[in-house]
């Protein structure tokens, strides 16, 4: 539809409003709180607008397509919306507004004068740019808010700055976009010349797949997936995710990545039949991420850095379903294309509510206990009980259990997977995929048991543990409406699907002429009749309901019963301390250390007492797990290059002569090479 609409409308003021939320917060008198309650206010406002624009987008058929004059090369900007935007703008105006709200208990101007007024001016600059970028169809509107969003995503996430561990991760942060975004700028002019301009559109039954296409699938796949944070090129996403404050870890957990994965969707829609190869290699890099993933979150002693690794293991879910939808439709299997994507959304949507909800725990972990080394932590159950609720069904969400949301998208994925390799035209790679993601899923339960058992079990490991607090309403809030929407998520299944199946046949039509023999013969058919959703959610509905009585019943009897406290044999250990538990390097260490073994924390150095009357023993711990990315070829390729640019400083003698020698230098040079040229007779 050409020019404004309602949904149009509603989508500019909701950009608007969460662009500028941060500006209340600079013109207001230093040290209120009007400013800063005045900003969440405005990205609410904006958010309650976005989401109702995107529901009416995705369920109701609407959309907009508008063009706006540019004095930028390119043609006019082209902003557009379709089911596949809205269904990806659900999570970009959720996410942040539960965030700002969250941030006013968790990072209150009076407890930081120094930079909260900065961290909700880009917050608010963040979560608009996103929205900016799943509306753009013009590459140069694209990749300007592109940058924006990289932009202000490193200023968000190095609020902390003083810290070196923050400014190591932001600057390796920015060093990853901006070689991503080198990509992207190759892939779009790649497109621009294939399609004689910078709108993202393509003709009736879609570009053809030429030798060109390729390159910008590869490049797409750089460019993208290192935004997603997928292996390997995952490695800016731990310490920038890790030391950033908890709701811009949230966002940039639970949203930013998308963001990644929809760029990719989107230029992969553009193409009519893309070879098989195409969906192999996201196949396994879908199934690698999950792995590699799964495996270093195991081996981490640090409670956002074990979250942050395990995105990178549901980033893998999403591009597995990603890639069986493209092998679907290479091979003209329609059912693959329902179930791979259908699983890869509704795991967009999951995610961006169970990992926010981590996030955001972990934040009210360390603002109870003041750290989140977990060695450090223990018994917060007790003393954090609402916190260590919600906190128990983001864990198991992210371990998929039935009935919860990670449930449904990843039985999904699986049941794709299964018809791709059972079936006829059996796909190889499916059949590798799919035990992959089930190894990955298991290594995650030791990794999700690690964290919640040694966080909030046992017994407190230090003094700021034994004194942990609950979070202010402020902060409880959020954490409640994400763990309730957790909690029911799954159960909509059923009613989301129609929403998903408007997704997929956005994505689907541009390669497919309307009207032609491929789409009368080999439509799409909805989520809900290849997958019984229906029944499953009963079932699980029953399920959540009888759990609720047993527990009841026994809350009831356990307040009846009367209690008795005794001692318990010991063991011959008359006294245990909270250090005889279980600790989080010791659990984690021995998986790690077998499936990343480059990564493996150092093993435990123990001194044994000695003599007759021993005085002292003593065991070390391990350090934590580190990226065998970075350890063994990003960390010393980045070494080797700063010494030889270090060697250069000879260069720089201070002298005006010896540069302008220089200068004339490069000048003979560049016209020798200019006159040699000329020379050259033409082929």
């Amino acid at each position: 539809m050409e020019g404004a609409s309602p949904e149009g409308v509603l989508l500019a003021g909701a950009i608007a409003l969460v662009a500028l939320s941060g500006l209340p917060g600079l013109i207001a008198r230093k040290g209120g709180s009007g400013g800063e309650r005045l900003s969440a206010l405005l990205v609410g406002a904006g958010a309650l607008l976005g989401l109702v624009a995107s529901a009416r987008v995705l369920f109701l058929g609407g959309g907009f397509r508008v063009e706006l004059p540019s004095p930028l090369p390119g043609g006019p900007l082209l902003l557009a919306a379709d089911p596949l935007s809205a269904l990806f703008l659900v999570p970009v105006f959720l996410v942040p507004a539960l965030g700002a709200v969250y941030g006013l208990g968790y990072w209150p101007e009076a407890e930081h004068r120094r930079d909260a007024r900065k961290l909700r001016f880009f917050y608010g600059l963040l979560a608009a740019s996103m929205a900016i970028v799943l509306l753009a169809r013009s590459g140069v509107l694209f990749l300007v808010a592109w940058e924006v969003m990289a932009l202000a995503a490193f200023f968000a996430a190095t609020t902390e700055d003083r810290q070196p561990s923050v400014r190591e991760a932001g600057w390796i942060y920015l060093v990853a976009t901006h070689a991503g975004t080198l990509g992207l700028f190759g892939m779009t002019a790649l497109l621009a010349r294939t399609t004689g301009g910078f709108a993202w559109e393509a003709p009736d039954g879609g570009l053809a797949v030429t030798a060109s296409s390729s390159v910008v699938f590869l490049l797409a796949v750089v460019g993208f997936g290192g935004k997603a944070g997928l292996f390997p090129f995952h490695f800016w996403l731990p310490g920038a995710h890790g030391g950033a404050p908890s709701h811009v870890s949230a966002v940039m957990s639970g949203v930013m990545l998308k963001v990644g994965l929809y760029g990719l969707l989107r230029v992969v829609s553009l193409y009519g039949a893309p070879p098989a190869w195409w969906g192999g290699l996201l196949l396994l890099l879908g199934a690698g991420s999950a792995l590699f993933g799964a495996a270093l979150a195991a081996g981490q002693g640090d409670l956002k850095r074990l979250l942050a690794y395990s995105s990178v293991e549901n980033v893998g879910i999403v591009t597995t379903g990603i890639g069986l939808a493209l092998l679907g439709r290479s091979a003209g299997r329609p059912e693959w294309v329902a179930l791979g994507l259908g699983g890869a959304l509704l795991h967009v949507l999951y995610h961006s509510l169970f990992k926010p909800l981590l996030f955001l725990g972990a934040g009210a972990v360390i603002h109870g206990a003041g750290t989140r080394e977990m060695d450090r932590l223990g018994g917060l159950l007790r003393r954090m009980p609402r916190t260590g609720a919600a906190f128990a069904v983001g864990c198991a969400a992210a371990l998929a259990f039935p009935p919860l949301a990670g449930f449904f998208s990843e039985l999904v994925v699986y049941l794709g997977l299964f018809r791709a390799f059972a079936g006829p035209d059996s796909s190889l790679l499916a059949a590798f995929a799919a035990p992959a993601l089930a190894v990955a899923g298991a290594v995650a339960l030791a990794a999700f048991a690690k964290l919640f058992g040694v966080v909030f079990l046992g017994s407190p490991r230090s003094e700021a543990a034994s004194h942990a607090h609950e979070a202010g309403p402020a902060m409880r809030g959020p954490i409640l409406v994400l763990a309730s929407l957790v909690a029911v998520a799954g159960l909509l299944s059923p009613f989301l699907a129609p929403g998903v199946d408007a997704a997929i046949r956005a994505w689907v039509a541009p390669a497919v002429p309307p009207g032609s023999v491929e789409a009368l013969l080999h439509p799409v058919p909805p989520l809900a009749s290849v997958v019984p959703l229906g029944t499953v959610a009963a079932w699980g509905a029953a399920f959540l309901a009888l759990a609720a009585l047993v527990a009841g019943l026994l809350a009831l009897r356990s307040r009846r019963a009367s209690l008795v406290r005794g001692a318990t044999w010991d063991c011959g250990y008359a006294r245990p301390t909270a250090r005889m538990q279980y600790t989080g390097s010791s659990f984690g260490d021995w998986i790690s250390g077998r499936l990343t073994p480059n990564a493996a924390a150092s093993p435990l150095e123990v001194r044994l007492p000695e003599g007759s009357f021993p005085r002292q023993a003593a065991v070390s711990a391990p350090a934590p797990a580190r990226d065998p990315l970075l350890l063994r070829l990003l960390e010393p390729f980045a070494s080797r290059w700063a010494q030889r640019f270090h060697d250069l400083h000879a260069l720089q003698e201070g002298r005006l002569t010896i540069y302008l020698v220089y200068v004339l230098g490069t000048l003979v040079a560049l016209l020798a090479w200019s006159a040699l040229r000329g020379w050259i007779p033409p082929r």
